[in-house]
C-alpha cells in the first residue's frame, strides 16, 4: 500500500469513505476558490480607491493580499497527498491574519465613506474643479452664506467650499472639503462607491474566510481510502471425490475377478496322466468325483485403487 495511505476504518465500506474524501476535497476547493474571487476583488476594488485621490489612501486591499495567499496554498494543498496537511495549516494561518485584516478594513473603510466623505454639496453643484496648466497651487474664492475667504487649492483639484471653515481650514460637516489628483468631481463619487464596495467585500470575506478555515480544518487530516488489493489469488476450488470407473472387460488392470483358468498346467499334466498301476475304476471314479474339491483356489492379483501405482515388476 502507498505511503500516506490508509485503509478505511473497520465497519465503513471502501466506496463509502473513498466518497466521502471526495465530497470534503470538492468542498474545500469550491470555497478556497469563492474566497479567492473574494480577495481577487478586494485587491482590484482597494487598489482603485487608493489611487483614485492623493490625500486618501484608505482603500482595504491588504486582506486581498494575505487571503489571495492563503487560498493559493489552500488550493495546491487541496491537491496534494504527502505533504497535503502542511500545506493545508500553512493556508489555515494566512487565511486567519487575512480575516482579521478584513475585519479592521471594513471598520475603518465603512466610517471613512459614512463620516469623512459627503457627497450632497456635490450632487447639489456646489463644488468645483481646478485645473490649471501652468501654476501647481492658486488661490480661489470661496464664498458662503456666512463668510467670504480665499482657499489655496492644487491643480486637478475638486474643492467644496460649503465644507470649509475659512480661517482655520477646519471641515464644518466632518467631510473632506478638497480632493486632489483627480480628473474631474466625479472621482470622488466614484471614491465613495469604491469605498463602499470594498467594506462590503471585506465583510463577506471576513465570513467566508472563517467558513474556509473550517472546512480546511476539517480536511488536513483525511487520507484517501483506496480499495484492498485485488492481485491476491483466487482460493482453490476444493476437489470432489474421486469418481468410481465401471469395471470394464477390455482392461484386467481394474477387474477384481480377473478370468483364469480353473486350473494350473501341472493340474491338467495330472490328471490327463494317471499312474494305470495304482489307480483302478473305483478310485478313478472317486477321483473323478473329487476332482472339483481339489481345484486350487483361483489366482487372484492384489487390488490396487485406480491412483496407486503398482509395485515393480521382479522375476
Amino acid at each position: 500500500m502507498p505511503a500516506g495511505l490508509t485503509p478505511p476504518a473497520s465497519g465503513i465500506p471502501v466506496s463509502d469513505a473513498v466518497g466521502s474524501f471526495k465530497r470534503r476535497k470538492r468542498k474545500s476547493i469550491i470555497v478556497t476558490a469563492m474566497l479567492f474571487v473574494v480577495s481577487i476583488l478586494i485587491l482590484v476594488f482597494g487598489l482603485a480607491a487608493t489611487t483614485r485621490t492623493q490625500n486618501i489612501t484608505v482603500g482595504g486591499y491588504y486582506p486581498g493580499v494575505i487571503l489571495g495567499f492563503g487560498s493559493i496554498l489552500g488550493i495546491i494543498g487541496a491537491h496534494l497527498i504527502e505533504n497535503k496537511r502542511q500545506m493545508l495549516v500553512a493556508s489555515i494561518v494566512f487565511i486567519s491574519f487575512g480575516v482579521v485584516a478584513a475585519f479592521c478594513c471594513a471598520i475603518v473603510d465603512g466610517v471613512f465613506a459614512a463620516r469623512h466623505i459627503d457627497l450632497r454639496p456635490l450632487y447639489a453643484g456646489r463644488c468645483e474643479y481646478f485645473s490649471s496648466a501652468t501654476s501647481s497651487d492658486q488661490d480661489v474664492q470661496c464664498q458662503t452664506p456666512r463668510v467670504s475667504c480665499k482657499l489655496r487649492v492644487k491643480s486637478n483639484t475638486c474643492y467644496c467650499c460649503d465644507l470649509y471653515n475659512c480661517g482655520n481650514r477646519v471641515e464644518l460637516r466632518g467631510g473632506y472639503h478638497e480632493y486632489t489628483d483627480v480628473q474631474s468631481c466625479q472621482d470622488v463619487v466614484h471614491l465613495y462607491h469604491l469605498l463602499w464596495s470594498a467594506t462590503i467585500l471585506n465583510i463577506i470575506a471576513l465570513f467566508l474566510g472563517i467558513i474556509t478555515a473550517a472546512v480546511l480544518g476539517g480536511f488536513k487530516d483525511m487520507v484517501p481510502a483506496v480499495a484492498p488489493d485485488t492481485c491476491e489469488p483466487d482460493p482453490l476450488a476444493i476437489p470432489g471425490p474421486p469418481e468410481t470407473l465401471a469395471p470394464s472387460t477390455s482392461n484386467s488392470f481394474y477387474n477384481t475377478a480377473p478370468c483364469l483358468p480353473p486350473y494350473t498346467a501341472y493340474d491338467l499334466q495330472g490328471s490327463l496322466f494317471p499312474d494305470s498301476s495304482v489307480l483302478s475304476d473305483d478310485s478313478q471314479s472317486g477321483a473323478s468325483h473329487m476332482w472339483p474339491s481339489m481345484i486350487p483356489p483361483r489366482y487372484s492379483p492384489p487390488y490396487y485403487p485406480p491412483d496407486d501405482k503398482p509395485p515393480p515388476y521382479s522375476p
